[in-house]
């Protein structure tokens, strides 16, 4: 019965972490385009808002009720698969730290400008494309990760 309990927080949290990674990329992606300072403030404050109350406690979740599942089912952790999901996990880990980063150094970056009503920085838009190249390799790694969950591969 824990296993059961574990698999439906595992993956409820992998819903949150996933649909709110791709939410938030897409609204940040959105709001930039705009080109309007006072949206891109607003829009880095809810993101990365939505970054530590969402993406970082399921992020915590999916690594304690996976492993947690892993030896609960007696699953050998030498698995491809489960090898497999913690290189990908991780690979989104090493790349998601630089993303919270820089968006909060775009929000900085932003609500600056947006107060004193000047251009934002050229650093920005550096940290922007930081962050959009950053983002593919996390995205891909957990598209990777849920087949590799889903069908477990041997």
């Amino acid at each position: 019965m824990p296993y059961l309990w574990l698999k439906f927080i595992h993956i409820v949290s992998s819903t949150i972490l996933f649909g709110t990674g791709i939410g938030t990329a897409c609204v940040m992606l959105y709001g930039h385009n705009t080109r309007k300072i006072n949206i891109i403030a607003a829009i880095t404050r809810y993101v990365v808002f939505a970054d530590w109350i969402f993406t970082t406690p399921s992020a915590v979740i999916q690594l304690v009720t996976g492993l947690w599942m892993v030896y609960l089912a007696g699953y050998s952790f030498a698995s491809f698969w489960i090898w497999g999901s913690i290189v990908g996990y991780a690979i989104a880990a090493i790349c998601w730290f630089p993303v919270v980063y820089l968006q909060i150094q775009m929000r900085n970056f932003a609500i600056e400008a947006d107060e004193f009503n000047t251009e934002l920085p050229e650093r920005y838009y550096s940290y922007f494309r930081y962050w959009f190249c950053l983002g593919w390799p996390a995205f891909i790694s957990l598209l990777i990760v849920f087949y590799l969950m889903t069908n477990k591969p041997f």
